[in-house]
């Protein structure tokens, strides 16, 4: 009977660390329209370099001049280090394009990275094969 609990408890243990970690990643296909992309151009206003995934903020004029304000999600620290990003590499201030698979909720400004380029120098990512998961 005690081995039953024993076992029964090892299972559920198992079963919540599973779920918690399942839960802990959306699916970017749930999240984004991955069919679709947005270009946007703007000024960056914040630049998290961070896990699991980073975010870029850029302010971008709507079509009525208005800022708004657009959270691009684009992969971790690590993963992004390992492509030679640093937590420097892009600046408050920086004007960008950006492209990237918009938000299912048609009401938020939120992308998923697919392309960057700073026009004033140059520097580009994305569009040959880097990426996140």
């Amino acid at each position: 009977m005690k081995s039953r609990w024993v076992v029964w408890l090892a299972v559920a243990a198992a079963f919540a660390a599973a779920t918690g970690q399942v839960a802990a990643h959306h699916s970017f296909s749930a999240t984004y329209q991955e069919g679709k992309v947005v270009e946007i151009r703007g000024q960056i206003v914040q630049f998290l370099f961070r896990n699991p995934h980073s975010y870029v903020h850029v302010m971008v004029p709507d079509e009525n001049g208005e800022m708004q304000r657009w959270a691009v999600e684009w992969g971790g620290a690590g993963q992004l280090g390992e492509q030679g990003m640093t937590r420097s590499t892009l600046r408050i201030g920086d004007e960008v394009v950006i492209t990237g698979a918009p938000s299912r909720n048609t009401e938020q400004r939120h992308l998923r990275m697919n392309t960057l380029l700073r026009p004033s120098d140059g520097f580009s990512w994305g569009g040959s094969g880097e990426g996140f998961n």
